[in-house]
């Protein structure tokens, strides 16, 4: 529970999908006054009433609060802050941000009067909860933009504290820090990295003549394994729990395949997300309709690992594939 040493602010949160909920539901446990800011008639507010919470258009939601925490994603963000959130919210209040690319690139100048601040627990919102319900709760990182009041640190720490981060570990950092860190974990290695890593290896044994459905075990399937593993212990405890053959192949070829010329590109791909011709480059692409992003989505979907893995996994019954919960995870 929240230290009565730390503020108790009024609350307002706006967005109410994986995180939003999270966050709502933590704080409200917590002991604070929480409000949920919704477009009226959307497909979030029946859910968010049906869980007990005062409902009411973003607007009106924020008018009286004193912290308002943005919750929606990145690319509506500046839209919602010009239109409804400058306007509405109350003088000296905090805007608090769970990922600080609107305001590190710009894209949002909040009001000179306003605290700002960051809270961001590195989990899915489906681990936040279910870590607060059973009395333990997910690391959050925190940073300070403004601190106007004198009190920004304490507002951040409260509310994270409210979500049960501090039952676990709370470390300080930077809107720059965190925005670039997380774009380039998700870029280089989680997302993109994890996925193209993936595919080209399936390619790979496919184009040497191996059965699809042997290649798929192989590296995708299998993956799950030793990301375990990499979660549970880190490589130390991956490399305890894989066999001597898997241990030696690891050292000889790993470095045949993630090399210096693969690093020096993930420093460019670094530099993209430093210098912001990524956020530019994103925030062009969502205002043109999406076209490329379609277009490479479509064919991430098209990849034969995908047809070949959609008819193994219908065999694995032991597997959750409902979409909502996958979507939740991620």
């Amino acid at each position: 529970m929240t230290q009565p040493s730390l503020p108790r602010p009024s609350i307002a949160i706006v967005g109410y999908g994986s995180q939003g909920r999270a966050h709502a539901l933590n704080l409200r446990d917590s002991g604070f006054d929480v409000t949920v800011g919704l477009r009226p008639g959307g497909p979030t507010e029946a859910k968010a009433k049906a869980d007990g919470f005062s409902v009411k258009s973003p607007a009106e939601a924020v008018k009286s609060a004193d912290l308002v925490a943005v919750l929606t994603p990145d690319m509506v963000q500046k839209k919602l802050y010009d239109e409804v959130l400058a306007p509405n919210l109350k003088q000296g209040a905090c805007l608090l941000f769970a990922h600080g690319l609107n305001v590190h690139f710009g894209m949002i100048s909040p009001r000179d009067d306003l605290d700002v601040v960051l809270v961001a627990p590195k989990g899915p919102g489906a681990l936040v909860r279910r870590e607060y319900e059973i009395g333990r709760g997910v690391p959050c990182i925190y940073a300070i933009h403004q601190d106007r009041s004198g009190k920004a640190k304490d507002l951040a720490l409260s509310y994270a504290d409210g979500l049960g981060g501090a039952r676990a570990n709370l470390i300080e950092t930077t809107f720059k820090e965190e925005t670039e860190t997380d774009l380039f974990g998700e870029q280089a290695v989680l997302c993109g990295g994890a996925s193209s890593l993936v595919q080209a290896g399936f390619e790979v044994l496919v184009e040497a003549g191996y059965q699809p459905e042997i290649a798929y075990y192989e590296v995708l399937h299998e993956l799950k394994l030793i990301v375990d593993l990499f979660y549970e212990g880190g490589i130390t405890r991956m490399l305890e729990f894989v066999s001597e053959t898997a241990q030696y192949g690891d050292y000889v070829s790993g470095p045949r395949v993630i090399d210096a010329a693969t690093k020096e590109r993930m420093r460019e791909v670094l530099k993209d997300i430093q210098d912001g011709t990524f956020t530019k480059n994103w925030v062009a692409e969502y205002e043109a309709g999406l076209p490329n992003y379609k277009k490479y989505k479509q064919a991430d979907l098209e990849h034969p690992i995908e047809v070949v893995g959609k008819q193994l996994r219908a065999k694995m019954v032991w597997l959750d594939n409902s979409p909502k919960e996958q979507k939740e995870a991620a």
